[in-house]
């Protein structure tokens, strides 16, 4: 995939659980866990801002752009609610 999320790097930067991150941000652990993986297709620019504004980071700081090799689709899910 393209966009990798290094989400979790900044958890562990911020030393935050993925629980409170995921109970401020107001999505449940699966779905934070999902985002986390990389195997959503989106994620809503109010679910993005609520966690740039708890991890007190950029949009860019948890998302970066990779060449893909082959252009494949990976199956992943469409995108993370709210």
């Amino acid at each position: 995939m393209p966009i990798v999320v290094t989400l979790d790097e900044m958890l562990v930067r911020r030393k935050v659980k993925s629980r409170d991150l995921a109970a401020h941000v107001g999505i449940t652990e699966a779905n934070l866990s999902l985002l986390k993986s990389g195997k959503v297709k989106g994620v809503r620019f109010e679910t993005l801002a609520a966690i740039c504004d708890y991890l007190q980071c950029q949009p860019g700081e948890l998302l970066a752009w990779v060449a893909s090799e082959n252009g494949v689709d990976d199956g992943a899910v469409d995108d993370v609610a709210t």
